[in-house]
């Protein structure tokens, strides 16, 4: 097995720290069985801190500005959807190794995808059970193609989180557009998807636009059922319009993912 490989402090440069949902609505509880809970330890409590999901029996993909500097003591709780009630589907795990992918790009968020092998395999359940994620090949969504997205992020500008998991059904936008010097400019790879949703007015809510916030990186983008992405980052204030919610392409990493969970050697 490799050692983890950790990446160094970075800087926010165009980018804030986390990825949540705006707009959205409350999840039905465990309909998501993949989702994950990285928690950091907060007095004598923890709390949530990063999304994840579950893509093997005791690993669980992420983002890597999530731990840019190492596991530091956080868990892995998996079967949550109210992160404060004692729920007994919820299974909380040690972190026993943090794979960071080593070309992360701190200016950009560039490569941002992780991978943490937890102490011991879940016990699968309707509750907790893996994803299937995009490999090399797969269909990636096309512009204006429908995505889902989760999370325990914020809900608002505010930093005001949700104690249940919420979702957004949202659209991919053209690289094309996320490339343009108004929205993300040369910062926008080829190894991003960008997506949120417009408000049909009048909205049934407040938002405008449905997006990813703080909080909430790490976590899946679902397109017809297979993870395609994982949230990586937005804008400076979440629910912009020209800063829209920003993701990982997976099936980018397909060689790097076989390498670090053993099921091939690394080239």
């Amino acid at each position: 097995m490799m050692s983890p490989v950790v990446t160094g402090i970075f800087a926010l440069a165009l980018f804030a720290p986390g990825e949540g949902i705006i707009g959205g609505r409350e999840a039905a509880a465990h309909s998501r069985p993949y989702m994950a809970s990285i928690q950091v330890a907060e007095g004598d409590a923890m709390k949530h801190e990063c999304g994840g999901f579950v893509v093997a029996d005791r690993w669980v993909m992420t983002a890597v500005h999530c731990m840019p500097t190492g596991a530091n003591g956080r868990k892995v709780v998996l079967g949550v959807h109210s992160l404060s009630q004692a729920e007994d589907t919820k299974q909380t795990f040690d972190i026993l190794e943090l794979h960071n992918h080593p070309h992360f790009n701190a200016d950009n968020y560039d490569n941002d995808i992780a991978l943490i092998k937890l102490d011991r395999p879940f016990n699968a359940s309707e509750a907790v059970q893996a994803a299937v994620f995009q490999r090399a090949g797969g269909a990636n969504p096309s512009a204006d193609a429908e995505v889902e997205t989760a999370g325990w992020g914020s809900v608002d500008n505010l930093g005001s989180r949700p104690d249940e998991l919420k979702e957004a059904f949202i659209r991919v936008l053209s690289s094309a557009r996320c490339r343009r010097s108004d929205y993300f400019g040369r910062k926008f790879t080829d190894n991003m998807i960008c997506a949120h949703k417009l408000c049909p007015d009048p909205c049934d809510g407040p938002h405008k636009i449905e997006d990813s916030c703080d909080g909430d990186s790490g976590g899946p983008l679902l397109y017809n059922g297979v993870v395609v992405g994982i949230t990586s980052n937005g804008g400076k204030k979440c629910g912009q319009i020209k800063k829209p919610g920003i993701y990982t392409v997976i099936s980018h990493y397909t060689q790097w993912i076989d390498a670090i969970m053993g099921l091939q050697p690394e080239a």
